[in-house]
C-alpha cells in the first residue's frame, strides 16, 4: 500500500482540502420535492453542480443524470468495477448551534458544520483520495466511478432513479455509515399519526424537524402557559445518544388531554426500544431495535406525530409496522402514513469485504470486523453494497443534530481509507 506517501500528500494539501469542504458546506442543500426546481430543489442541484465540477477538475469523465445525481469515471473508457457513492444533500440545520451551520468552523481540532460527517466531509475526502491517486501517479488498472446524489436524506429517490437509468458495478461502497465495514443494516419504519384535539387547554405544540432526528426542542402553549422543553438531538437510529424533548414533555405533562397521556405510556422517556408499544426485539447479528417518537405538532385542530423505528434483520416491515400501528390505533390515533425498508445484509465472506477490512487494519493499525447498525445508509437498497466509514462506532458526531462535526483525526482517516481502498480494489 501507499500509506505513507498518501499521508504526506494529504498533510501537504490540507489547507486546500478544507477550502473545498468550506465551499460545499456553504451550500444549504436541503433537498425538497415541493419546488419549481426539479427534482430536489435549487440547492440540491447547486451541490451536484459543485460535485461535478470537482470531478471534472480531476480529469474524470463526468455525467449529470437529470439532476438526480452526477458521476465521474476515472478512465473515459471501460466499465467501472467499483463505485464509491456519497450524497451532497443534508438535513435541515435546526436550532442550538454554536456557530453558523452552513459555514465551516474549525475549533479544538474539530470541523463543525452541517454535513461535516453526513456526507459532505466524506465526499470531499473521496474527491481528494482520487486527486491524490492521480497526482501521485499511483497505478490503477481497472476503471472506477465516483457518484454523488442529491436526495439521500429524503428517501433515496435519487438512487432509485440512478439505478434504473445507469446501474451500479458489482463492488459498491459508501462513506455514509461506520468503520470498519457496515454490512448489516436494520430495517426501517417511518410512521405518522394524528388525533383530534378535544381539550381546549391545548393551544399549540411544536417539536421535531424530521422523522429521522431526535427532537432537541419542544414549544407548547397549554392553559395559557408557554412551555419550553430543551433536549439534545441525535440521529433517529441512535436515540440513546440524545435526549428526546417530546418524551421529556410527555413525562412531565399532568393536564387533561388523554391522548398526550396515552403517548406518554407508549413512549416513556428514556426507553429506546419500543417495548411499551409491544416491540423491543433484538437478534444476535443486528442487536437491539430502536423506536423513537420524533415529531409532535398541532395542526388544524389535530395532534400529529411521527415515529422512527429501526428493527433487526430477523423481523419484517409488515410485522413491525403492524405492531406499532395497532398500538397507536388502540390508543385512539389514526395512522396517516407508514413506509419503510426491509433490513439489508451482505455476507462478509467475500473478497470485496475482506479487502476493505484489510485496508482498515493497515491504515488504522487494529483488527477490523464487520458491524451492524440501525442507520440506513446510501447502499441500503442496493445489491451487495456496504458502508465503509465515515465515522467510528464509538464516536458521537451529532449527525442530524446541532453542532454536527468530525474530528480532524477522523477526517484524515477518511482521506487515507478511501484512497487506499480504491487502489486495492482496482489492482
Amino acid at each position: 500500500m501507499y500509506k505513507q506517501k498518501l499521508r504526506d500528500y494529504f498533510d501537504a494539501h490540507m489547507e486546500e482540502i478544507l477550502k473545498d469542504l468550506s465551499e460545499i458546506i456553504a451550500i444549504p442543500s436541503v433537498a425538497t420535492e415541493t419546488t419549481d426546481v426539479k427534482p430536489f430543489g435549487e440547492y440540491s442541484k447547486k451541490a451536484l453542480e459543485w460535485g461535478r465540477n470537482k470531478l471534472d477538475e480531476l480529469g474524470m469523465a463526468t455525467k449529470n443524470i437529470d439532476d438526480y445525481a452526477v458521476h465521474g469515471d476515472y478512465f473515459s473508457e471501460g466499465e467501472p468495477v467499483l463505485a464509491v457513492l456519497s450524497h451532497l444533500d443534508v438535513v435541515p440545520a435546526g436550532d442550538g448551534w454554536h456557530s453558523d451551520p452552513f459555514k465551516l468552523d474549525i475549533r479544538d481540532d474539530t470541523l463543525y458544520g452541517r454535513g461535516t460527517i453526513d456526507d459532505k466531509g466524506p465526499s470531499v475526502a473521496v474527491i481528494w483520495a482520487v486527486k491524490a491517486i492521480r497526482e501521485l501517479d499511483i497505478p490503477v488498472n481497472k476503471n472506477f466511478r465516483v457518484i454523488f446524489g442529491g436526495n439521500e436524506e429524503n428517501g433515496c429517490l435519487d438512487m432509485e432513479y440512478y439505478e434504473k437509468k445507469v446501474g451500479f458495478p458489482e463492488m459498491l461502497f459508501t462513506p455514509d455509515g461506520s468503520f470498519p465495514v457496515l454490512n448489516c443494516e436494520k430495517g426501517l419504519v417511518h410512521l405518522t399519526f394524528s388525533a383530534d384535539i378535544d381539550d381546549a387547554s391545548v393551544k399549540s405544540i411544536k417539536a421535531g424537524l424530521a422523522l429521522n432526528a431526535i427532537p432537541d426542542r419542544l414549544e407548547a402553549e397549554i392553559n395559557g402557559e408557554s412551555i419550553l422543553i430543551n433536549g439534545r438531538s441525535s440521529h433517529g437510529s441512535r436515540p440513546e445518544n440524545g435526549e428526546n424533548a417530546v418524551t421529556k414533555f410527555l413525562e412531565e405533562y399532568d393536564g387533561g388531554f388523554q391522548k398526550l397521556k396515552a403517548l406518554g405510556k407508549l413512549f416513556p422517556h428514556g426507553e429506546y426500544d419500543g417495548k411499551s408499544c409491544g416491540l423491543g426485539f433484538e437478534d444476535k447479528v443486528s442487536g437491539r431495535m430502536s423506536c423513537a417518537l420524533t415529531m409532535l405538532n398541532t395542526e388544524n385542530g389535530k395532534l400529529c406525530g411521527g415515529i422512527d423505528i429501526r428493527f433487526p434483520i430477523d423481523r419484517t416491515y409488515a410485522e413491525i409496522s403492524g405492531i406499532i400501528s395497532a398500538a397507536l390505533e388502540n390508543a385512539g390515533f389514526t395512522i396517516d402514513s407508514c413506509e419503510g425498508m426491509e433490513p439489508h445484509y451482505v455476507d462478509e465472506d467475500s473478497d470485496f469485504i475482506k479487502t476493505l477490512l484489510r485496508v482498515y487494519e493497515d491504515v488504522k493499525g487494529e483488527k477490523g470486523t464487520c458491524i451492524a447498525e440501525g442507520g440506513i445508509t446510501y447502499v441500503h437498497n442496493t445489491k451487495g453494497g456496504v458502508a465503509f466509514g465515515a465515522e467510528f462506532p464509538w464516536e458521537n458526531n451529532n449527525m442530524h443534530g446541532a453542532d454536527e462535526h468530525i474530528t480532524m483525526e477522523t477526517f484524515r482517516y477518511n482521506l487515507e481509507m478511501y484512497a487506499n481502498a480504491i487502489i486495492e480494489l482496482t489492482k
